[in-house]
C-alpha cells in the first residue's frame, strides 16, 4: 500500500484526480492536503464521504511545518502537485499572490519532498510556452516565454521543480497540458461560465473576437496521463499533454450555444485581456509513444456530458456563483 500527497485536492483538477485515484487504485492511501481558497471547495470531494483510504487535511503549501509533519506523521510516498493560482485575470490584478503560491509554495514542497525523498509530481501548463501563431505546437523542447503574471509563475515553478532534479536528484517529473474541462470546474472558467450563463438566460461574454486558440482536454484525459507519469513516467523527464481539439473562441462559443439551441444573438463581445495569447496547441507525441496515452474523449462527447452535469448540480455551483 502507497500513500499519495495530492496538492489542491479540493480544486478543479485536484478533485478529479482524487476520485479518479480512489477508483483505479483503491490499494492507495490519499492525503488530500487544501487550503480551501475560493478555487477550493469541500463539496468537490463531498461524494467520497468517509472512504478510509481519503484524508482531508486544511493547509498552506507554504506551511513547511505542517507539510513536513504530514509527510512524516501520514508516512507519504509520493507527491502530486496541483495546488496552484490559475486565474489569468486574477493574476494580472493581483500578480503577488501567484507567486507566493505558485513560486514559494512549490519551493516549500520541493524541500519536504528533499528532506523525506519523496516521488514528486507537479502539474503545469503550457501557457508557460507563451503564445503561438497559426502553425506550430509546444512540446518539451519549447523555450519558455510566460506573458502573464500567472504563467511566469508556473514558469518559475517548473525551474525550481528541475532544478531540485538536477541538483538533489529528487525523483521529480513534469507535465504541462492544455485547457482542462469537465465537472467540478470553478464557474470563473470559460465553458462553466457560459454554460451557467445560458441556464440562468443570460449571454455568454466573448473576449474581443474570438479568435483565440485553445486545445483543449477533458480532465478524465488528463488524470489517466498523470497516473501513467506517476508510475511509468521517466525521472526528471517533462510531458505534454493535450486534447487534440484545437477551436477558436467564437467556435467553442457557438458549440455550447447550439447544445442549448441559442444563436449568436446570445454573445456579448467584450474588450479583450490584456496580453492574450493567441493561440496555444500541444504535441503529444512523447507521452503517446512512451507511455501509450492518448484522449479518449472526444470533444462533443465531454461537453455533452459537462453541460449535463453542470444542469444537475446547480446546488454545486450556485454557492460559487454567489
Amino acid at each position: 500500500m502507497k500513500t499519495c500527497l495530492i496538492t489542491g485536492g479540493a480544486g478543479f483538477i485536484g478533485s478529479n484526480f482524487v476520485h479518479y485515484m480512489l477508483d483505479k487504485h483503491p490499494d492507495y492511501v490519499l492525503i488530500n492536503y487544501d487550503k480551501l481558497t475560493y478555487a477550493g471547495n469541500v463539496d468537490n470531494i463531498k461524494d467520497i464521504g468517509k472512504n478510509s483510504q481519503h484524508l482531508f487535511i486544511r493547509g498552506d503549501i507554504c506551511d513547511k511545518k505542517l507539510l513536513s509533519k504530514t509527510v512524516e506523521k501520514k508516512d507519504v510516498d509520493m507527491i502530486v502537485h496541483f495546488a496552484a493560482e490559475s486565474h489569468v485575470d486574477n493574476s494580472i490584478k493581483e500578480p503577488g499572490q501567484f507567486v507566493i503560491t505558485n513560486v514559494l509554495g512549490t519551493q516549500a514542497l520541493l524541500d519536504v519532498a528533499k528532506e523525506f525523498d519523496l516521488r514528486f509530481h507537479h502539474i503545469s501548463t503550457d501557457e508557460v510556452f507563451g503564445s503561438l501563431g497559426k502553425t506550430g505546437k509546444f512540446n518539451e523542447e519549447t523555450r519558455y516565454e510566460p506573458r502573464s503574471p500567472y504563467s511566469a509563475s508556473k514558469a518559475a515553478s517548473d525551474h525550481l521543480v528541475r532544478a531540485y532534479h538536477e541538483t538533489y536528484k529528487l525523483r521529480a517529473t513534469i507535465s504541462n497540458c492544455t485547457n482542462n474541462y469537465g465537472p467540478y470546474q470553478h464557474p470563473e472558467k470559460v465553458i462553466p461560465l457560459f454554460i451557467i450563463n445560458l441556464i440562468e438566460g443570460e449571454k455568454v461574454p466573448l473576449y474581443g473576437k474570438g479568435e483565440n486558440i485553445r486545445d483543449w482536454l477533458h480532465v478524465n484525459d488528463h488524470c489517466r496521463a498523470i497516473d501513467m507519469i506517476l508510475h511509468n513516467g521517466k525521472i526528471g523527464e517533462t510531458y505534454c499533454v493535450g486534447g487534440d481539439c484545437e477551436l477558436t473562441n467564437l467556435e467553442l462559443t457557438k458549440k455550447i450555444l447550439n447544445a442549448f439551441g441559442k444563436g449568436d444573438d446570445f454573445i456579448n463581445y467584450v474588450a479583450d485581456r490584456p496580453g492574450h495569447d493567441l493561440r496555444y496547441a500541444i504535441d503529444s507525441s512523447k507521452i503517446k509513444n512512451e507511455l501509450g496515452w492518448k484522449p479518449e474523449y472526444s470533444f462533443e462527447k465531454g461537453l455533452k456530458e459537462t453541460i449535463e452535469w453542470y444542469k444537475n448540480n446547480k446546488s454545486w455551483w450556485g454557492k460559487l456563483k454567489k
